[in-house]
């Protein structure tokens, strides 16, 4: 059992969930990962080159903006961590510099990874682009679709984008195609998944590699109001790798709320929606324990979310500990909320947020805001890859 919320066991678990869940193919290529990735990260000249591309090249720190218009609507201090201000335009890249320098210590030259809202791929066709690794993406038919900027990008940086057509035609199935491969290429290729899911060692993995989010939070924090502890920290919640960071270094710190916004689609009880933890119950989904929204014989049930990055059916396994412990409070946000949530931001702050993003904001009108507390809502993305969508929705008003 872990004693933080933020570290899981020695096999994995979070409390009751995480674990490695793996056809035997892929034993070499986890077991070579659970045996050196804590050794890697902790190496000093990792950590120094690693610290020297956020800095350089990601551009970090991220600012740590008061808004202020947002701020006076609500009667509260809301701060906004900049994620959308990081290179490719999420914070998807904090993550895939951290496992494109680990599978170069690897010896892996062939890189795969799976993506939704498409900024994961972008972000691991950049630092293969950067690293001159091969590059494959899978991506979801409908998400291709949905996200075409992304997949353009992504193609422009060097990298094949593979649709998946089957199930959902999402972000799960995308996943599972990024799995068969790595199945069938073992040797030469690294799998870069892009949130806290997956066997162990991932979900800890990506946390630590997102973990700069929060740890610059507490610093700017301090530097701002004379506090490094916030009232409240918000971040939406698809597998949930922004969330995550922006929770790390606040989850042993029990005055700091935590507020995890899951996507409910078109109504928690609509038949098309995506919030896990309300519809969810513990299973095992592309190789570890969690919550998972499936039928009584175990069939992973559809996802639906207007935004693609939330467009999944599971929660990180770290995650499925603090909703179960309590440690965290998940609410839920519908389609339309998020929309006219973004709408709001937009004209508060002029800033576009990715439809992901919208849905932390969609929470304010919630959570019984008071005077003098402060907020900090995770700003995980910026909104160009979703203005289709925004324009659909304009049209349609």
């Amino acid at each position: 059992m872990n004693k933080t919320f933020t570290t899981p066991d020695l096999h994995g678990y979070y409390g009751d969930f995480g674990g490695a869940f793996i056809p035997e193919m892929l034993n070499q290529n986890v077991d070579q990962l659970q045996s050196t990735y804590l050794e890697i990260y902790n190496d000093p000249v990792f950590q120094k080159e690693y610290h020297a591309l956020l800095k350089d090249y990601v551009g970090r720190p991220t600012p740590l903006f008061y808004a202020q218009r947002l701020s006076e609507k609500y009667g509260s201090d809301i701060y906004l961590k900049r994620e959308d201000l990081c290179h490719t335009g999420a914070h998807k890249i904090n993550n895939t510099v951290g496992q494109i320098l680990l599978a170069l210590r690897l010896g892996k030259r062939r890189i795969i990874a799976e993506t939704g809202a498409g900024q994961h791929g972008v972000a691991t066709a950049t630092v293969c682009a950067l690293k001159g690794l091969e590059c494959i993406v899978y991506m979801g038919e409908k998400d291709i679709e949905r996200q075409a900027p992304n997949v353009a990008r992504m193609k422009m940086l060097g990298a094949k984008v593979i649709p998946a057509t089957s199930g959902s035609k999402t972000l799960k199935d995308a996943t599972n195609e990024a799995i068969r491969d790595w199945i069938n290429n073992p040797v030469d290729t690294h799998y870069i998944i892009g949130s806290v899911v997956g066997p162990h060692p991932y979900p800890d993995m990506v946390a630590k590699f997102q973990s700069i989010i929060s740890k610059e939070m507490r610093s700017q924090l301090n530097e701002i109001t004379g506090s490094e502890l916030p009232k409240r920290v918000i971040a939406c919640v698809g597998g949930g790798s922004n969330a995550a960071g922006a929770f790390y270094h606040f989850l042993d710190e029990p005055s700091v709320e935590i507020v995890a916004v899951e996507a409910a689609g078109h109504g928690v009880q609509s038949g098309q929606s995506a919030a896990t933890t309300q519809l969810g119950v513990p299973g095992i989904l592309h190789g570890s324990k969690s919550i998972v929204m499936q039928t009584e014989d175990g069939q992973v049930v559809e996802p639906h979310s207007i935004s693609a990055g939330l467009d999944y059916p599971g929660i990180g396994p770290m995650h499925a500990n603090l909703f179960s412990s309590g440690r965290g409070k998940f609410l839920s946000a519908t389609d339309e909320e998020a929309l006219k949530s973004a709408f709001e931001v937009a004209k508060l702050e002029g800033i576009i947020s990715a439809l992901e993003t919208a849905h932390a904001f969609a929470v304010l009108g919630d959570l019984a805001l008071k005077p003098k507390e402060i907020s900090v809502i995770c700003l995980s993305g910026r909104g160009d890859k979703d203005l289709a969508t925004y324009m659909n929705a304009m049209n349609e008003q």
